[in-house]
């Protein structure tokens, strides 16, 4: 018998913890990967939403400067990230952790795993948690819909209905 279809087996194919650090081997691949996803459709200004963007040649405040706004910008700029110290490669492994954690990630445990201190961690899961509950679009904000129809205390085969009675 094939392990992969034994009983009790997930069938589903997802991220290894070796390919979540083959992902992100160091800050520069991880800040690439992050500006790829973010800006899949072409660079955009954080602040103004405009892509009359360039790049900073000294990459000091920021990489990127808006000709529309005049500020300067990351990949940070207007997400959860903003403003927080922490590597990109350390936010992509976070970010994974919490994602493929069977519970919630305690900031105890992050504080270990990525080398950042307890508040520093508590900080990052409570800006992500924050960013999936406000994301529509996102499965953890989204409203639940239900794809089959919901026993109620009406049917016959609903346990509380015979006690109702």
């Amino acid at each position: 018998m094939n392990m992969s279809q034994a009983p009790g087996r997930d069938c589903k194919e997802g991220m290894s913890l070796i390919d979540m650090f083959n992902m992100f081997p160091d800050e520069d691949t991880a800040n690439k990967w992050f500006e790829s996803v973010a800006w899949n459709a072409g660079r955009v200004c954080g602040h103004c939403g405009s892509d009359h963007t360039s790049t900073v040649k000294s990459g000091k405040p920021m990489p990127y400067w808006c000709t529309s706004c005049r500020s300067y910008f990351s990949v940070k700029t207007g997400t959860p990230l903003q403003k927080s110290k922490v590597p990109m490669q350390k936010w992509g492994i976070a970010i994974y952790l919490c994602l493929t954690s069977l519970k919630s990630v305690s900031s105890m445990k992050l504080h270990r795993d990525i080398k950042v201190s307890q508040p520093t961690a508590w900080f990052m899961l409570h800006r992500l948690r924050e960013a999936w509950m406000e994301d529509d679009d996102y499965a953890f904000g989204a409203p639940l819909k239900l794809t089959k129809p919901v026993l109620t205390a009406s049917d016959p085969i609903c346990p509380t209905a015979s006690m109702k009675s």
